[in-house]
C-alpha cells in the first residue's frame, strides 16, 4: 500500500470533490481511500509516501480517440506530397505511412506514444490502428507495448477497402480476433472495438462481414462525416446521409464510438441520441485537417454522451482541452461557449465512454475506483476550489505540468523519472524504426 498526500486533491467525485491538503490511499489496483492527508497517514500508518509537495493529485486522464500509427510521421517528409484536400492528405500522407507499416514499427510507435502518455498523465488510451503494410498480429503488438508500459487500451483495427477486399477481409479478421482475446482477459486492461475507416471507404459487404464477426458485447469505433466528401459520397452512392447509413448497416448502439462528427445535422443527431451511441471530438485534427468545426456543442447539449480525443495529435490532454474552448469561441462568437461543456467532456464524458469497456471506475478519486492518478508540479497563484478547478487546469496546466503517474497501482513514473523504463533506449529503437520507414516510403 502506498498514499500519495499533501497536495491539492482533485476527486471528480460529487461526494468529495476537493480537499485543500489531500491524499489518496492506494492498496492493490484499486484506491482504498480519499480523505485529509494527515488523517490517511494515521490511518494507514506502514504506508509508503510519496509527497505531491502541494502539487494537485488528481485522476489520470483518459484519450478516447488516439492513432498509435501516426507516431513516427512526426518530421517526415514524404516525395511529392503537396494536399489540396482531406482526401489528399488521406491519400498522400496517412495511408502512404500506414502502407509501410510492419507490426514492429507498430510496436515502437505504440512503445513512444505510451512513454509520452505516461508524460503527460494519460493512462487509458482508446486507439484506432491502422497498417496495411502488415495487418494479422498488428493490435498485439500494440499489445506487447502496453504490457511493457503498464497502460490501459481499447484497440480495434481500421478496416477499408481502399487496398481491396483481401486486406479489407484481414482487417475484420485482426479485429475479431483481437476482441475475442481481450473478451477473455481479466486483468481490465485491455478491450476491443470493431474498427471502420469511415463509410465511404467501406462497402455494404464489408459492412456485412464486419457485423457477421463481431461479437456481440462490443460496439464499432468509426470516423463520421470528418470530410465533407465523406458526406457527399455517402449521398450519391448510397441516397442517405452518413448517419443513416449506418443506422441501416445497425451501427450505432450504446458500444459504438462515433469520432468527429462535422457534417451531421439535427436529424442525425436525433439517431445518435435515440441509439445513446457515443461521440469523441478532435478538435486539433478538425482545425490542423482544415475539415471544419463540428456542431459539438449542439451535440453535447442533446445529451449525447461526448467525449475528448487528440486523434493522435498529441499526448496531451489539457492541450485538446485549451484548443477545443477557444475553437468554439471562436466558431460561434459566443465567450461563453464551451467553458463548462469541454471539461465535462474530457473529465465526465471520457470516464463514461470507458466506463462502457473497463469494469472498474476510470476518471474518479474514490473507494474502489481504479487506481489511476497522477500528479502536477502546479501550484496555484489564486485561491482553487472545488468550483474553479477546471480554470486552473484550462489556463495554468499543461501535459508536462504532470510529475507523478500511476496507473492501476503502479507508479510508472514519480517526479518526473521513469520507472522500469530505459528512455533513452526506448527512443534510439524508436528513431531507427522510424529511418527504416523513412526510407521504405521515399526509397
Amino acid at each position: 500500500m502506498f498514499i500519495i498526500g499533501n497536495g491539492r486533491l482533485v476527486t471528480r467525485d460529487l461526494a468529495a470533490p476537493f480537499y485543500e491538503n489531500g491524499a489518496v490511499a492506494i492498496e492493490g489496483n484499486v484506491i482504498r481511500k480519499v480523505g485529509e492527508t494527515k488523517a490517511l497517514k494515521e490511518e494507514f500508518p506502514q504506508a509508503e509516501f510519496v509527497d505531491a509537495k502541494g502539487g494537485v493529485i488528481m485522476p489520470a486522464f483518459i484519450n478516447t480517440h488516439e492513432h498509435i500509427y501516426s507516431a513516427m510521421a512526426r518530421g517526415l517528409s514524404i516525395k511529392g506530397y503537396d494536399p489540396k484536400g482531406f482526401l489528399e492528405i488521406l491519400d498522400g500522407q496517412w495511408w502512404t505511412i500506414d502502407r509501410h507499416l510492419t507490426n514492429e514499427a507498430t510496436r515502437q510507435s505504440a512503445r513512444v506514444t505510451f512513454l509520452d502518455s505516461i508524460k503527460n498523465g494519460v493512462t487509458t488510451i482508446f486507439d484506432h490502428h491502422a497498417s496495411f503494410g502488415e495487418i494479422h498480429d498488428s493490435l498485439f503488438a500494440i499489445e506487447d507495448a502496453a504490457k511493457e508500459f503498464g497502460l490501459r487500451t481499447c484497440l480495434c483495427y481500421e478496416i477499408s477497402d481502399r487496398d481491396g477486399m483481401d486486406k479489407a477481409r484481414e482487417s475484420v479478421m485482426e479485429n475479431a480476433a483481437w476482441i475475442r482475446h481481450a473478451l477473455t482477459d481479466d486483468s481490465d486492461m485491455i478491450a476491443g472495438m470493431m474498427g471502420m475507416h469511415a463509410q465511404f471507404t467501406i462497402s455494404d459487404a464489408t459492412m456485412e462481414l464486419a457485423a457477421a464477426n463481431k461479437p456481440e458485447e462490443v460496439g464499432y469505433h468509426i470516423h463520421v462525416a470528418e470530410g465533407i466528401e465523406d458526406l457527399h459520397h455517402c449521398l450519391k452512392h448510397y441516397g442517405k446521409r452518413i448517419v443513416d447509413r449506418l443506422m441501416d448497416c445497425n451501427i450505432l448502439g450504446s458500444k459504438t464510438l462515433l469520432a468527429h462528427c462535422i457534417y451531421v445535422n439535427p436529424h442525425e443527431m436525433e439517431l445518435i441520441k435515440e441509439t445513446d451511441t457515443m461521440v469523441v471530438h478532435n478538435p486539433e485534427s478538425n482545425m490542423g485537417n482544415a475539415c471544419g468545426c463540428p456542431p459539438t456543442m449542439e451535440i453535447f447539449h442533446r445529451g449525447i454522451l461526448t467525449g475528448l480525443g487528440t486523434d493522435g495529435y498529441t499526448q496531451d490532454m489539457t492541450e485538446s482541452y485549451k484548443v477545443a474552448n477557444v475553437l468554439h469561441k471562436h466558431h460561434l462568437c459566443d465567450p461563453n461557449a464551451a467553458w463548462s461543456e469541454v471539461p465535462q467532456m474530457l473529465f465526465e464524458g471520457n470516464a463514461k465512454i470507458a466506463g462502457r469497456y473497463f469494469k472498474k471506475p476510470l476518471g474518479v478519486l474514490k473507494e474502489g475506483a481504479a487506481a489511476d492518478v497522477i500528479v502536477t508540479d502546479y501550484i496555484p497563484r489564486t485561491p482553487m476550489t472545488k468550483d474553479n478547478v477546471n480554470s486552473h487546469i484550462l489556463f495554468g496546466m499543461t501535459g508536462r505540468s504532470v510529475v507523478t503517474t500511476v496507473c492501476n497501482g503502479k507508479i510508472l513514473m514519480k517526479d518526473r523519472e521513469l520507472i522500469g523504463i530505459d528512455e533513452e533506449k526506448v527512443l534510439y529503437e524508436v528513431r531507427k524504426e522510424a529511418e527504416k520507414l523513412a526510407h521504405s516510403i521515399n526509397g
